[in-house]
């Protein structure tokens, strides 16, 4: 069949498109010299702050998966009044600048506010802190969590679970028994799509907490500081590891999709 304008015309935008995002990447990836990137990984500093970035996301996602998971099922298997107000709420992390974020968690963190007194009668100290930076990261990440782990219980059908019930199974025994073996493929995309947003969180955190210094707020300075030149290696050296969840992320969902 042959092809018409419309089709050249796909064909172009998607070209437009697929360099737009590729060519400022393959830019930063071979700016710095091997030499320059084996030197950057072996800073303590550099190490440190990469180290920090992993297990605070990590720590976002794990808070994510313990009390996303209860309400990603509830979502998917009940219809109740203003439960799309719900959903919109747990949207919200997604639009709003993510400076504003960084100033609302300050907002009912700080001394001023009785919640953030009680933080602090518990010894808990948000601003400048690691505590902070994963309040942070949780807050941007667990929507996306949330969204896929819902997806998941919502391709499961309930009849597998009421045959469970109807059996003696108790709502709790059901659910770990089988519904969440069967939707575990979403709930690992919804982790790591989590760590993945949590990793790439710059503005909020910078906010809250600029010390300890994760990997894109050291990025930022090292740029304010001296140029590109010094900040292309630790972000290339963050880019391989948020293209590493890519993939893990790609084959999960791949694997999942099969028919």
């Amino acid at each position: 069949m042959r092809k018409d304008l419309f089709f050249w015309g796909s064909l172009s935008c998607a070209v437009l498109v697929m360099a737009f995002i590729a060519l400022p990447l393959i830019q930063l990836l071979c700016a710095p010299s091997l030499e320059m990137l084996q030197q950057t990984i072996h800073e303590p500093e550099v190490i440190a702050s990469i180290r920090l970035s992993m297990t605070t996301a990590a720590a976002a996602a794990l808070l994510s998966f313990v009390f996303g998971t209860p309400l990603a099922y509830l979502l998917a298997r009940y219809e109740f009044y203003g439960k799309r107000l719900v959903e919109g709420i747990i949207d919200l992390p997604i639009i709003i600048p993510h400076p504003v974020v960084g100033i609302a968690i300050l907002s009912v963190t700080g001394r001023t506010h009785w919640f953030g007194q009680l933080l602090t009668d518990f010894g808990i100290r948000i601003m400048g802190s690691v505590t902070g930076i994963i309040a942070v990261m949780t807050f941007v990440a667990i929507p996306f969590y949330i969204k896929a782990a819902k997806e998941g219980f919502e391709s499961i059908s309930p009849r597998l679970e009421n045959v469970s019930r109807s059996l003696g199974a108790s709502m709790t025994t059901t659910f770990f028994l089988v519904t969440f073996p069967l939707a575990w493929r979403s709930i690992l995309a919804g982790l790591i799509m989590a760590s993945a947003r949590a990793i790439s969180e710059f503005g909020a955190v910078v906010i809250v907490a600029y010390h300890p210094m994760i990997a894109p707020v050291m990025i930022f300075e090292r740029f304010e500081s001296y140029g590109l030149k010094y900040s292309q290696p630790v972000a290339v050296w963050l880019i391989g590891l948020c293209l590493i969840l890519f993939l893990v992320l790609r084959v999960v969902t791949t694997k999942r999709r099969r028919p």
